[in-house]
């Protein structure tokens, strides 16, 4: 009790210094006085401001005003499933698998952890006077777009295809990122894109998205809504692609109508980077003549910061009286007011947000977050005659596959750095230490040829990997800026990722040297593939010499070698804007064997194939061009060909045979769920990954994630990509029956609905019901059962067929009992009427369907009235 009146005493003492160290202080300018109102604040600094400083700060990348001290700033950050771009940082679930956790509060909890290293990171980059891209607090994330079609790349990247999960999911990412405290924000969160965004990717940049007004406001708008209206987003990113007509970043009916109008939206729009270029270059959307004409709309519809260059014609427009300055003042007043709201101009000692320590970064604490939400994640989708979870006692694993052991697969996209990554066949070593376990590749993800690397046979003074040094200019001049050892070659800045940590994105140069000792005779490949120039050096000699800007190119060789004998091996790489990549592999090439693995493999007890697609595959606008995809969507969604023959023989050896999935989007596993013996969905599980999905397959972690898409047959169930009707999209309006529904996951125990009650019958307009279950485990393991709640009205025959309107996700120790409670609001009742064009709920009969997911068979049926 001492202690405490104590701490309580030194606390006030120090609020009192505080307070009186401010009312002393005098300021130069008013806009530096934290006591003042922030509006009066922004309007003080607004008008100390020249035309040219206005203009320039109304772009993502804003200079420094020095002679009012006020430094550069880069709005471009992100923080998808972890902060992301800036080097070292916990990296968690793909954004696809934290939806398939059903728990909406651990994702909060997940974004306030991502908050807290992003506040450690920034305030460390302000004590170094780093200001560049990647470090500041204004976060775009999360994207809340509707993944409609399971061919989208970006889809991994959303919270699945309902709107109320989505929803769900947004508010908590937003309220995680953002924080509690009444004067700051912890960070800024940015709903996007707005609006009916969700491929394709190849024709982003020109295409028009139509959509009725009923699958406006029923599916693609309300994650939005909400997130505006009930976790206080504090910014928004309108999309590339146009709606009906008009490109979203220049709408005034989504911008100014829908956003700011009905909505009530006060704070800060931004351009998705390059959007405001896309109105008036060539071969874009062609709505507009120029730059000029293009920021000026854009602006006045409501776009008050541009990821871009565009904007720098206002200048010029507001000299040639197109648009005012005061038109430009009201954007610059919520752009600063977004500063000051972040304490980015007040003192440390004000914002309790900076007393958070770097050791925050991939701390202990964090990493056994990661490990948690990789666990809820996982969605058992099969398990036939209990195969999962396998015994410890099992004495030989075949571990087999393209993505078994790739710990990058496992970060996705928009990722950071983690310290360290547990590969899906790292985590089986380390679960079973007693275990024999049987490693082979077997096969690439998509080619009919395989490349045994020979990556461990690289070295540099004595030590694994190459001696990697980088420089701030593209001809390797001067002194490094970073130094490091790299143990595999295999770099992209597309999607914005640094080769290393403090280098650029662009207009560098990289040198890599180190020596190969040959563990074979004969013939070794040495490939590399690079943009925009590089050389290979092997003993001093160049090799391949391609030290030009241009775009991709890939050069390979193949050279006699002599076991034992080594090779020195020397990089030199420079890369001069736009998107670079480089990568280097040297190995055997070899036909795909199956029937060789499967002599390898033969004598092992159980197979665990991990398989799938990759980020490598499927993403933002990439250059991929295989079969089967397409500048980062899918042109099907059935498992790669040469994977699916690879299934095909492992079940002719009759062995066990689980199936570890991995992808950020649907697959079409008809063939799998009808053949194979287990399968589980890991998606890109983070850096935990790997100690989580064998957590499942051993059975110290009871499966309970839920699939947040539909998982299709094939492409035959699916309609046009470019067609954005809802019509027989989803689980809401599919009339076919998938391989996997929404909502769909196995667990290793039972659960059993003993009891489903209303708490009324009927209720009138306006008023919200409750919803009594009790559940129970019937199992012999203790358990997370996802209750699961749909509605649908009865009198709507063009209406979803049902939707999801609540979930919970709950624990049941084996063989008890738990009784559930969930409110319904009458908004779960809300449909979208023609007659009055907005989303109302209205007397009628309804259903309400619950249980463990959207499957009709799992489902309990109860009649509902609204007077």
């Amino acid at each position: 009790m001492k202690n405490t009146f104590k701490q309580m005493t030194l606390l006030l003492m120090f609020i009192m210094t505080i307070s009186a160290c401010q009312k002393s202080q005098s300021y130069e300018y008013p806009f530096q006085n934290p006591d003042l109102p922030i509006d009066e604040r922004v309007d003080d600094l607004l008008g100390r401001l020249t035309l040219e400083e206005k203009v320039a700060q109304m772009m993502n990348k804003t200079p420094a005003i020095e002679r009012l001290g006020i430094p550069q700033y880069d709005w471009w950050n992100e923080a998808l499933h972890g902060v992301a771009r800036a080097g070292h940082a916990t990296v968690f679930p793909q954004a696809i698998a934290l939806a398939a956790t059903f728990d909406d509060q651990a994702v909060f909890e997940t974004f306030d952890v991502i908050s807290d290293e992003a506040r450690a990171k920034y305030h460390n980059y302000q004590e170094n006077q780093e200001y560049d891209r990647y470090k500041g607090l204004t976060f775009w994330t999360p994207n809340i777009n509707i993944f409609r079609d399971p061919r989208w790349g970006r889809g991994m990247e959303t919270y699945g295809e309902d709107p109320y999960l989505t929803t769900m999911m947004g508010v908590a990412a937003v309220k995680g990122l953002q924080g509690n405290d009444p004067k700051y924000f912890k960070s800024h969160a940015c709903a996007k894109h707005y609006a009916v965004h969700s491929g394709p990717e190849w024709n982003r940049h020109e295409f028009n998205a139509a959509a009725s007004p009923r699958d406006l406001r029923e599916t693609y708008l309300p994650a939005f809504e909400s997130l505006v209206k009930t976790a206080n987003v504090q910014e928004v990113m309108c999309a590339y692609n146009r709606l009906d007509g008009l490109p979203c970043c220049g709408s005034k009916p989504l911008l100014t109508d829908i956003l700011r109008n009905e909505w009530g939206y006060k704070g800060i729009v931004v351009s998705d980077c390059g959007a405001i270029d896309d109105f008036w270059r060539e071969n874009r959307h062609g709505t507009h003549e120029n730059a000029a004409s293009a920021s000026v709309d854009a602006v006045r519809s409501g776009t008050d910061l541009e990821c871009g260059q565009s904007y720098k014609a206002i200048l010029e427009a507001v000299k040639a009286g197109t648009i005012s300055e005061q038109e430009l003042d009201v954007s610059l007043h919520r752009l600063f007011k977004g500063r000051f709201e972040l304490g980015m101009f007040d003192n440390d000692a004000l914002v309790k947000w900076s007393k958070i320590p770097y050791s925050v970064v991939d701390s202990k604490e964090h990493k056994q977050k990661a490990l948690e939400m990789a666990q809820k994640s996982m969605v058992l989708l099969k398990n036939d005659n209990q195969v999962l979870p396998l015994s410890k006692s099992v004495k030989k694993v075949a571990v087999v596959g393209p993505n078994a052991n790739d710990s990058v697969m496992l970060w996705a996209n928009y990722n950071g750095f983690p310290s360290s990554t547990k590969t899906i066949l790292q985590g089986i070593i380390d679960k079973v230490p007693g275990t024999e376990i049987i490693y082979e590749k077997g096969c690439e993800l998509t080619t009919e040829t395989i490349i045994e690397e020979f990556s461990d046979a690289i070295t540099y003074n004595g030590k694994p990997g190459f001696d990697a040094k980088y420089y701030d200019n593209i001809n390797l001049e001067g002194d490094p800026i970073q130094k490091e050892t790299a143990k595999a070659i295999h770099y992209t800045t597309t999607g914005n990722t640094q080769f290393a940590n403090n280098v650029s994105l662009n207009n560098f140069s990289a040198a890599y040297a180190g020596e190969f000792k040959s563990p074979v005779n004969g013939k070794v490949i040495f490939s590399i593939t690079g943009d925009d120039g590089y050389r290979l050096y092997i003993n001093d000699k160049i090799v391949f010499e391609d030290w030009k800007a241009h775009a991709s190119t890939t050069k390979s060789i193949e050279k006699d070698v002599r076991k034992g004998e080594t090779y020195r091996l020397k990089i030199e790489y420079f890369q001069a804007g736009g998107d670079g990549n480089l990568e280097f592999v040297i190995g055997e090439k070899k036909a795909v064997d199956f029937a060789n693995t499967i002599q390898k493999i033969q004598d092992a007890d159980v197979i665990i194939f991990a398989g799938g697609i990759s980020p490598m595959l499927e993403g933002e606008e990439m250059p991929v061009e295989v079969p089967g995809f397409r500048k980062g969507d899918r042109t099907n969604i059935e498992l790669p060909a040469v994977q699916q023959r690879f299934l095909e023989a492992l079940k002719k050896t009759g062995k066990p045979l689980v199936f570890v999935l991995c992808a950020g989007s649907a697959i079409g596993l008809d063939w799998a769920n009808k053949n194979v013996d287990a399968i589980l969905c890991a998606w890109y599980g983070g850096q935990a990954a790997g100690t989580a999905i064998s957590d499942v397959l051993w059975g110290d972690y009871n499966p309970a994630g839920r699939l947040p898409v539909t998982f299709y047959k094939s492409i035959d169930q699916l309609g046009d990509f470019q067609d954005y009707s809802m019509k027989g999209r989803t689980y809401r309006y599919m009339q076919q029956e998938p391989v996997y529904p929404f909502g769909y996951g196995l667990s290793y125990t039972t659960f059993k609905y003993n009891k489903v009650e209303l708490s009324k019958n009927s209720v009138k307009v306006g008023e919200s019901v409750d919803l009594n279950v009790e559940l129970q485990n019937a199992g012999k393991l203790d358990g997370d059962e996802v209750v699961q709640v749909y509605v649908k009205n009865n009198a709507d025959t063009e209406g979803p067929i049902k939707a999801l309107r609540a979930f919970k996700r709950v624990n049941v120790q084996a063989g008890a009992s738990s009784k559930v409670k969930i409110t319904l609001p009458a908004g779960a009742f809300s449909t979208y009427y023609d007659d009055s064009q907005r989303m109302e709920t209205r007397a009628g009969q309804y259903s309400i369907f619950v249980g463990s997911s959207s499957y009709a068979k799992d489902l309990t049926e109860l009649s509902f009235t609204i007077n």
